[in-house]
């Protein structure tokens, strides 16, 4: 299936894999997933799960690197230093709360510890943003709840007249 040429960002939060103490399967994981779709990931990151790190590569992302969707993958459980949540929200234009509803209602059937999870979703300027839990599984089950309804978002926010 071809796919338009959107500006895909992955973004990996987690403290151990930017120390270097534990290698990222998760973002290899998810833009495996958006590469077998046809979608091309522009820009990969991993960061600490500090909020001002999150903040300023979110805002990078979407203001001076165009990404038309950056997806997350880390830092939405309960945990004190799982603030990807906030940091999305607080960098937010708008809110577009039926995404992570559908993302923990799809895990749901998988594991009942999604309903732990506190990933949002939101748009800065004509950015999807979308938080994913961090485990690679756990992103490949919530990039398959978002994948048939993806590229129609992303037309949306371009202005562009989806095909679907």
């Amino acid at each position: 299936m071809e796919r338009k040429d959107y500006r895909i960002a992955v973004v990996t939060v987690s403290d151990r894999s930017y120390n270097g103490e534990r290698e990222d399967l998760s973002g290899p994981r998810l833009t495996s997933c958006l590469e077998n779709d046809g979608y091309m990931v522009f820009d990969y990151r991993v960061v600490p799960d500090e909020k001002t790190e999150i903040e300023k590569t979110l805002v990078d992302l979407c203001d001076n690197l165009d990404a038309d969707l950056v997806l997350t993958t880390g830092g939405t459980g309960m945990a004190a230093r799982d603030v990807t949540p906030e940091a999305t929200m607080s960098i937010a234009h708008r809110n577009v709360p039926g995404i992570a509803e559908a993302v923990r209602a799809g895990n749901l059937a998988v594991t009942k510890h999604a309903m732990l999870s506190r990933g949002v979703s939101v748009t800065r300027g004509n950015t999807l943003i979308i938080n994913f839990p961090g485990s690679p599984n756990a992103c490949e089950e919530s990039y398959s709840v978002i994948r048939d309804a993806l590229e129609h978002a992303l037309a949306l926010l371009r202005g562009e007249k989806p095909d679907k």
